[in-house]
């Protein structure tokens, strides 16, 4: 697939932005629409490079979870890079069914000439995000901070 030619980096990012926000199984077709096909994606579970790779990761999201979406929150392009800040809404499939999660992040991406994701970095704290909202596993995390804390 080729990438639609934006007029700017600026508008590349709101259109990729828009395409995460609007993130669904089937529209996991158009990834190489915005990244270039050996694109690398990273996040504190994750360390991947390629088009399939990296569909791979989003499925399973779709897979795991109950209806994950994003929200993004903020934005800074600069040049060919930019920042996403976002939340990320989903509800466990095991713990706590139908109950909302937000998980709360910054994505760095970095764009090639042809305004496609090169580069796509995903920073949050796992431990904070996510550990601390699962049953047992979450109660020794709060413990660990606050013994971490004093």
């Amino acid at each position: 697939m080729t990438a639609l030619p934006p007029s700017s980096a600026d508008e590349a990012v709101t259109r990729v932005a828009a395409f995460f926000e609007q993130l669904q199984p089937a529209s996991l077709a158009e990834l190489g629409r915005h990244y270039a096909s050996d694109a690398r994606f990273k996040d504190p579970f994750n360390e991947v490079q390629g088009l399939t790779a990296i569909e791979d990761i989003f499925r399973h999201m779709f897979a795991a979870l109950e209806h994950p979406h994003f929200v993004i929150t903020g934005r800074v392009v600069q040049g060919r890079e930019c920042f996403l800040t976002w939340e990320f809404r989903f509800a466990f499939q095991r713990y706590a069914r139908g109950v909302e999660q937000t998980v709360r992040g910054a994505t760095h991406l970095v764009l090639d000439e042809h305004h496609r994701i090169t580069l796509h970095r995903d920073y949050w704290d796992a431990a904070e995000e996510l550990y601390e909202k699962l049953p047992g596993v979450g109660a020794l995390m709060r413990w660990l901070k606050r013994r971490a804390r004093s």
